[in-house]
């Protein structure tokens, strides 16, 4: 597994990037397939953020920690990996069967400036939406810890909205034509 570490806020040291080579490369044994990681490290107000995101098959796996530590938020968000794994784990493999298509991920794009008047645009992300069935959908947001979900409805080909309700269930927005 390709692990690529990114420091914000902070230089990323030879032990620390081999640390975190170490433990993310022990989610290899949970799943197959795992080519490549992505491993943000920032420290803000001497808080220590570790965020990963791994792309498995046609979805995104993705876990965030804050401690006090950077050792301990890498040792936390790669536990919280593994209990997603497992939790997920059948549930990817009956819906999307080993041979599923690449998926494409998430990528930020620039920060889009507006008047100091009021709310601003803050951060804009751009992606690839493929076209999923809604089972698959909730899937994917609760993989990604997200409470709501943009995607291509396999079955109408309409950009759709899932989101997370207050009570548990989930709610779809549909366009109407």
């Amino acid at each position: 597994m390709q692990v690529q570490v990114r420091g914000r806020n902070m230089e990323v040291t030879n032990a620390l990037k081999e640390y975190v080579q170490k433990r993310v490369s022990k989610l290899e044994k949970y799943l197959d397939g795992i080519a490549e990681a992505q491993v943000t490290l920032t420290v803000e107000k001497g808080s220590h953020r570790v965020e990963v995101t791994i792309p498995i098959n046609s979805m995104l796996l993705r876990g965030e920690e804050t401690t006090q530590d950077m050792y301990a938020s890498i040792d936390l968000v790669v536990e919280k990996l593994e209990k997603q794994i497992r939790k997920y784990k059948g549930k990817l493999f009956k819906r999307l069967g080993k041979a599923a298509a690449e998926g494409a991920g998430e990528a930020a794009a620039p920060v889009n400036q507006a008047p100091e008047n009021g709310p601003q645009v803050v951060r804009t992300k751009r992606f690839a939406i493929k076209p999923m069935p809604v089972d698959e959908a909730i899937l994917q947001m609760n993989l990604l810890g997200h409470s709501f979900f943009v995607f291509t409805n396999a079955e109408t080909e309409q950009v759709n909205v899932l989101y997370r309700r207050k009570d548990g269930n989930y709610g779809l927005i549909e366009p109407e034509v």
